[in-house]
């Protein structure tokens, strides 16, 4: 009996000392996290010229010549979307292109991001800077999330992210773009809103301190992008720099002046709003757009013949939105790259004959 427990005793005693000894073998698909890091190779293209470097000179963005540059362009779909539904290629660009677009925004969504994989989807964005650089068209990319970021907050579960998500994308964006001028903007978040309380609360003293930390993360790596500060309520109201500007130079202002914000007569509602403010620093509105139906002559007081020539008197650049037959307003009314009404509109606009309709 003594000698079968001694037994059983050194048979486990062997067991755990070979245990010990022998480690679990792992898959060759084992995760060494050990050596992970942060971000893949800064993008190069040694196949395409890059663009001239867009700067803030006061209240103007400017080219290395010091000569102003008022941005005309169009917003597109999400790469992802676009990608998901064959859409995603030269010729989408070479479209926009045709539009008489100079600029061309483009909406990353954080869903997409995540599910994509930030390596997958750095590969889209890639070939975007490859084809815009080959068209002549410079790039503002767009973290497109609807909300409120300071209580992580958001209108649907596309726009759903968080500070640290939002704080590492740009640190991702920062380096793997650094040196690259076809993108001249980065548009740190669309459009944030409370939504009527829904969405919690957040003050404009908030809303500017994270953009401030997000200026600063991004130019730890890369100091000659442009940043763009959204106004609260959808992007629109920029009245807080009356009081509390953004503490931070060589950077932009957005707004989203769609017609529904305010009721008419709009110009001197859109002059107290955010227009006072492109006399002292340069503003982008990354959205503006209208629904009407093809063929639509429009009269001299309708929405799109005031926005843009309110815009422009100012000098303030612009972006219609979207160029894709699914996201409204729509430019597109199909994937044949027929326009809608609108889209004839700012494609004239884009062109310089908005006037001759």
């Amino acid at each position: 009996m003594k000698k079968t427990i001694l037994t059983i005793l050194f048979t486990g005693w062997f067991c755990f000392q070979n245990a010990q000894a022998q480690p679990a073998t792992r898959t060759n698909d084992f995760h060494r996290w050990w050596q992970d890091r942060p971000f893949g190779p800064v993008y190069k293209s040694a196949e395409t010229n890059q663009l001239s470097l867009i700067r803030v000179q006061g209240n103007k963005f400017v080219e290395p010549d010091g000569k102003s540059i008022l941005f005309r362009g169009v917003s597109i779909g999400d790469p992802d979307k676009l990608d998901h539904q064959g859409h995603w290629n030269r010729q989408h660009f070479e479209q926009v292109k045709a539009m008489g677009a100079t600029l061309v925004r483009i909406p990353v969504h954080p869903i997409a991001w995540r599910e994509r994989t930030p390596q997958e989807y750095l590969k889209l964005l890639d070939q975007a800077v490859d084809w815009c650089t080959e068209l002549d068209l410079h790039v503002i990319i767009d973290w497109h999330s609807i909300g409120n970021l300071q209580m992580e907050m958001f209108q649907d579960p596309m726009y759903d992210t968080s500070k640290p998500e939002t704080f590492a994308f740009w640190r991702t964006m920062a380096h793997h773009f650094k040196g690259n001028h076809t993108i001249a903007f980065y548009e740190l978040f669309n459009e944030p809103t409370l939504y009527r309380g829904q969405l919690g609360s957040m003050s404009w003293s908030e809303w500017k301190k994270l953009n401030e930390e997000m200026i600063q993360v991004i130019r730890a790596y890369d100091t000659e992008k442009i940043p763009l500060v959204a106004g609260l309520d959808w992007a629109y109201d920029l009245t807080p720099l009356n009081i509390e500007p953004i503490n931070a130079e060589g950077i932009g202002y957005v707004t989203h002046p769609y017609p529904n914000k305010r009721s008419k007569p709009w110009e001197p509602k859109w002059e107290e709003d955010f227009g006072f403010a492109a006399d002292r620093y340069p503003i982008i509105a990354t959205e503006i757009g209208f629904s009407v139906p093809k063929g639509t002559v429009l009269k001299d007081d309708d929405y799109g013949k005031l926005i843009v020539g309110y815009l422009e008197g100012k000098g303030i650049s612009w972006t219609a939105w979207c160029f894709d037959p699914e996201w409204g307003p729509t430019l597109l009314s199909s994937w044949n790259y027929d326009l809608t009404g609108s889209g004839e509109f700012f494609k004239q606009a884009m062109q310089g004959k908005a006037g001759t309709q």
